[in-house]
């Protein structure tokens, strides 16, 4: 359970005081220092008020962890995760109460229902973007409060009385301090599982499906996939959270599963950093101990009584919004950074390859391809064909449909009519994410990383497809041999462009052209049949061109093939084996470069007249 602080300094580099090296020393030992506290608080003499106020604290952590995972990595915004809460803490409170059954048949039961209820919810709404998908979390947290509210089993507004004490193998944790041990250890080891999960190729995906949706489905990652797992996550730490409620309060009511109470949650998660597993912590201590004294402050300041703890944490919450984003821990995690990752993968075998066709055979054949936009025919029925060991070059003046053909073969749009074959199969009515793991790899005309990761995660997405460990696996720790093999093969891709120096950069800091190769390199990690490259000298000064250039050259001689996008006319007639001319959205003719430099007709579509 270490901190998640920013990218640390590059590998070799030497702070410029040994603050960073007694920070490494000591670094190990702060996490279970903390745990240790923690759980060693009960038999501390501490005072109940104070024991009190860390049960609530660790409950609500737990909620918070939930957000970390689906607001500040996956993206998602939600304002209904109290009622996950309070599912999790009606169904202890029912069954304990009306059958008799064991905490952890509760506990069970209550986690099943919210993964249910979740996936249900999950659904319908992950689907939405924008605004609509925080709307959505609003609408069906406050139908679940209401149904809580309205049925009469559950007891209606008065909600459910005299809940049995918490008893596990024979221990009774009916008292406070008993509870604090179990709720702490809880909260403990979620954060371990969810550190252990984004350091993952699962959390990984999860930080690329935030802001980078089209990329990761190019990398073969699900991106509905990945939301609905951090959602049911969410939704599991909630629940757990209201089991333990259940059981400390004694009594359940549906007012602490509002829809004020999961702004509450999201309010600690963004005040403590929303992104950072120990934001979860921070915040919720900040709010529940400010809360607590404010509404004992306020009103002798003031004169009367009311809660105006609200407005002051309203302009708290602007305050952090304007200047310090990435909330409270963010100031921790530049002071106490964390430091690189260790490079325990040398020994790593090899991923496994894809058989890999012989030079010379047909690889992509585009067959008459058309697509219509409604009346606007943006690509009418183009046909070529890309072989294995070649260079192609798709080229043409602006709205010659370049990129709309281009989209059409990666999977981005969907054909009108005609097809695309990728050795023989047929992959035009595929989706992008289907058609990556066939083998067909992409880049982007504006690059898509996420520039908070290393220059080495971000390769190791590119062989999200090669491998299989899931979520379960990672917060366990059962994925570090399927890790170690898939970081090699990212290192391997970096050295083979040249950049293996580079890589525990973050890849928001390298310059474009390098931002460019990076791309390549996590298309290359994909162990691609086939590398498309969308306008890959757009925006490069001639160094970083001809550097370009060159690398591709590289790969051609390694048996890669490609098909690029390419305005650049220099650029295409001194790289490519073959030239494909578009006009208009039709196919203007093919050929060799010289072949195309001669034609009349292309000088004629790019300069306007045949002379």
């Amino acid at each position: 359970m270490n901190p998640d602080p920013p990218s640390p300094p590059a590998e070799g580099a030497v702070p410029a005081t040994g603050q960073w090296r007694r920070w490494r020393r000591w670094r190990p030992w702060v996490a279970p220092a903390f745990a240790l506290l923690m759980l060693a608080l009960p038999v501390l003499p501490v005072p109940d008020f104070w024991i009190t106020q860390s049960i609530y604290i660790g409950m609500a952590a737990l909620v918070g962890l939930g957000l970390v995972l689906l607001t500040g990595v996956a993206g998602l915004t939600s304002f209904g995760q109290a009622a996950f809460v309070g599912l999790g803490a009606y169904t202890a409170a029912k069954l304990s109460l009306a059958w008799g059954a064991a905490p952890l048949l509760t506990l069970a039961a209550g986690v099943a229902l919210a993964v249910v209820a979740a996936l249900l919810l999950g659904a319908i709404t992950l689907r939405m973007s924008g605004h609509y998908l925080p709307l959505a979390t609003i609408a069906w947290g406050l139908a679940l409060n209401y149904t809580m509210a309205n049925l009469d089993w559950l007891g209606k507004y008065d909600g459910l009385l005299g809940i049995p004490p918490l008893v596990l193998f024979g221990f009774d944790l009916g008292d406070g301090r008993a509870l604090h041990v179990l709720v702490w250890a809880i909260a403990l080891l979620a954060a371990l599982a969810v550190t252990r999960l984004l350091d993952s190729r699962a959390g990984r995906a999860l930080r690329a499906v935030n802001g980078a949706a089209v990329m990761a489905e190019a990398m073969g990652i699900s991106t509905f996939g990945a939301k609905m797992t951090a959602f049911v996550m969410a939704a599991v730490l909630a629940a757990v959270s209201g089991w333990l409620f259940a059981y400390f309060q004694g009594t359940v009511n549906p007012s602490p599963f509002a829809l004020a109470k999961g702004i509450e949650y999201l309010f600690m998660a963004v005040l403590g950093g929303v992104g950072q597993v120990w934001g979860a912590f921070l915040g919720a201590a900040v709010v529940r101990v400010v809360a607590d004294q404010l509404q004992v402050l306020l009103p002798r300041l003031l004169g009367s009584s009311g809660n105006y703890e609200i407005i002051v944490f309203g302009i708290v919450l602007v305050s952090v919004l304007k200047y310090a984003p990435e909330g409270l821990w963010s100031f921790v995690a530049r002071r106490w950074p964390a430091p690189p990752r260790g490079r325990d993968w040398a020994c790593a075998p090899p991923l496994p390859l894809r058989p890999k066709p012989a030079r010379g055979e047909a690889l992509l054949e585009v067959a008459a391809a058309r697509k219509a936009f409604g009346g606007l025919v943006a690509v009418n029925d183009v046909s070529f064909e890309v072989r294995a060991g070649d260079i192609v070059a798709l080229i043409g003046p602006n709205g010659a449909g370049k990129s709309t053909t281009f989209n059409l073969v990666t999977g981005v749009l969907s054909l009108t009519r005609g097809g695309v074959r990728l050795r023989g199969r047929e992959i035009g009515g595929l989706g992008s994410r289907r058609i990556a793991r066939l083998g067909l790899s992409r880049t982007f005309q504006h690059v898509k990383l996420v520039p908070e990761m290393t220059v080495l995660e971000n390769v190791a997405l590119g062989g999200h497809g090669r491998t299989r460990a899931g979520a379960l696996r990672a917060m366990l720790r059962l994925d570090r041999a399927e890790e170690r093999r898939l970081f090699a093969e990212a290192e391997r891709q970096l050295a083979r462009i040249g950049m293996a120096a580079q890589m525990h950069l973050p890849a928001g800091n390298l310059a474009l052209g390098p931002q460019r190769l990076l791309e390549i390199a996590r298309a290359l990690a994909s162990d691609p049949l086939l590398l498309l490259l969308d306008e890959p000298a757009a925006g490069l000064r001639l160094q970083e061109k001809q550097a370009l250039a060159a690398v591709l050259r590289q790969l051609r001689s390694e048996g890669v093939s490609l098909l690029l996008v390419e305005h650049d006319m220099d650029f295409v007639m001194g790289l490519a084996d073959r030239v494909v001319v578009m006009e208009f959205g039709t196919l203007l003719m093919q050929g060799t470069p010289a072949e195309v430099q001669a034609s009349p007709a292309v000088r004629a579509a790019y300069l306007g007249t045949e002379h």
